[in-house]
C-alpha cells in the first residue's frame, strides 16, 4: 500500500453509529438488566447489539488473555461493562477460573464469552465443560473455535460440537476467531452459515482491504468483535520499538494505544472491542476511549506510532504463510514476541513458543545466509523470527 492511501485510512472521518448512549431496558433474555443513568463525570458509554443476537454490549468490552488481578473484572462490571472474553488455553486454564470467581456473582448481568483449540467433537466439547466448571456456570453466552486461521481448520466435528452444545443449552451462540486470512476466512465463514460471532484481528496498522470483508460480516448479522486492537500491544519496551527511552515515553504518554481503541470504535461494522486490560489505570483509560471521538491528533499520533512499528509488527496478513524454507510459523512466532514484548507477558509468550512442535522450536533462523520469507509490509522477519527464538526458545 501507497504512503498517501495509509494515511488516508488513518485519518478517515468515519462516524460512529447511531447508538443510544443509554442501556437497553426492553428486559429481553438476551439483554443484560438496565443499568441506572450515568452520574455527572462518569465516564460515557455507547451502546449496540452484537449482530442478531439481541446481546446489548458496549462499544469497549474485557479481554481478559493478560489479567491476573480478579478485582479489575470486578470493577469493570461495576463500572458497566456486560462482555468477557476469555479462552481454555489462557493461563493454563487459570484464567478461566479466575474469570469464573469475578463473575460469580454478576452472571446475571454480563455475557462470557470462552473458546476451544480441540480439534475435533471430542476435544472440543472436553473443553466446553471444563470451561463451564472452571467459569461456574451452566452455560456460555458465546463459544468460539479459537485461532482458526484457514477454512480447513473449521473441522465438521468442532461445527457438530457447536451444534450439539447449542442445542442442550451448554451455550447461546457459537463463533470462531482467527488473527489473519481475513479474505478468505470472512467469506469462506459466511457461507457456512453457522457462526453467530466473529472475533477477528483488527487495527490501524491492517491493510484497508479488510474493511468491506468486516462490513459484508456485519452486514449479515454476525457479531463483530476486535481483538489485537492496538497493533503491537499497550506497554511496549524500548528494546523491542527501537527507539530513544524519552521518544517513547512521550508516545505513550500522548495516548497511542487510546487513540488505536478510537480508531477501532469508529467504525460502525464493528460491535465491541476487546482490549486485554491489566489494571484498573487501562480499564479507566479504554473506557474513557469510549465516549471520545477520533481526532485529527489522534490520527497523527498513529501516524508516527505505525512508521515505528513498521520493522517490527506482523499485520498478520497470511502473504508468508509456506514460504519459510525450514517450515516455520512465521505469523504465530511474530505473534507470540508481540506477547512478550508489547504486552509485557513473557511467561504467555514462552508457554506458547514452547507448544510449537519439538522440531520446529528446535530451529534457529542463524542457519539460514539468507530468509527466503520477504514481508510485503516490512516486517524484518528474519531478525524478529531470531530475537524469538533467543527470546523464548
Amino acid at each position: 500500500m501507497n504512503p498517501s492511501s495509509r494515511r488516508s485510512f488513518l485519518g478517515a472521518s468515519l462516524a460512529l453509529p447511531a447508538l443510544a448512549s443509554v442501556p437497553n431496558d426492553s428486559g429481553a433474555p438476551a439483554q443484560a438488566p438496565a443499568r441506572p443513568a450515568a452520574a455527572a463525570g462518569s465516564p460515557k458509554f455507547v451502546w449496540g447489539t452484537l449482530g442478531k443476537t439481541g446481546m446489548r454490549v458496549a462499544r469497549l468490552s474485557f479481554g481478559c488473555m493478560t489479567t491476573s488481578d480478579q478485582s479489575v473484572i470486578e470493577r469493570a462490571a461495576d463500572m458497566g461493562i456486560t462482555y468477557f472474553d476469555t479462552a481454555r488455553v489462557y493461563q493454563g486454564g487459570n484464567n478461566e477460573r479466575m474469570v469464573g470467581a469475578a463473575l460469580k456473582n454478576y452472571r446475571s448481568k454480563v455475557f462470557i464469552a470462552s473458546k476451544t483449540g480441540g480439534k475435533d467433537q471430542n476435544a472440543a466439547l472436553t473443553d466446553l465443560d471444563a470451561s463451564l466448571k472452571a467459569l461456574q456456570t451452566d452455560h456460555l453466552d458465546v463459544w468460539l473455535l479459537h485461532a482458526r486461521q484457514t477454512p480447513d481448520a473449521v473441522t465438521d466435528g468442532c461445527l457438530e460440537a457447536q451444534r450439539i452444545a447449542k442445542k442442550d443449552g451448554r451455550i447461546r451462540f457459537a463463533g470462531v476467531s482467527f488473527h489473519g486470512g481475513h479474505a478468505e476466512m470472512i467469506p469462506a465463514m459466511l457461507k457456512l452459515s453457522h457462526f453467530d460471532v466473529f472475533l477477528m484481528s483488527y487495527n490501524f496498522a491492517m491493510d484497508p482491504s479488510v474493511e468491506p470483508l468486516i462490513a459484508s460480516a456485519h452486514q449479515a448479522g454476525v457479531g463483530t468483535v476486535v481483538m489485537k486492537p492496538i497493533a503491537g500491544g499497550a506497554k511496549p519496551t524500548v528494546r523491542s520499538y527501537q527507539v530513544p527511552a524519552d521518544k517513547l515515553s512521550k508516545l505513550t504518554q500522548e495516548g497511542a494505544p487510546v487513540a488505536a481503541l478510537k480508531w477501532v470504535m469508529k467504525n460502525p461494522n464493528i460491535d465491541t472491542v476487546i482490549p486485554s486490560i491489566v489494571d484498573n489505570e487501562q480499564l479507566e483509560q479504554n473506557i474513557a476511549a469510549m465516549g471520545s471521538p477520533y481526532s485529527a491528533a489522534d490520527a497523527k499520533l498513529l501516524a508516527v506510532r505505525l512508521e515505528q512499528i513498521k520493522p517490527l509488527y506482523c499485520r498478520m496478513c497470511g502473504k508468508c504463510d509456506g514460504k519459510c524454507a525450514q517450515g516455520l510459523p512465521v505469523a504465530d512466532m511474530l505473534r507470540f514476541l508481540m506477547y512478550a514484548e508489547g504486552y509485557g507477558q513473557f511467561p504467555m509468550a514462552r508457554e506458547h513458543f514452547q507448544s510449537l512442535p519439538a522440531e520446529v522450536a528446535a530451529v534457529r533462523c542463524g542457519s539460514c545466509a539468507a530468509c527466503s520469507v520477504q514481508c510485503p509490509n516490512g516486517v524484518q522477519v528474519q531478525s524478529r523470527l531470531r530475537r524469538a527464538q533467543e527470546l523464548l526458545g
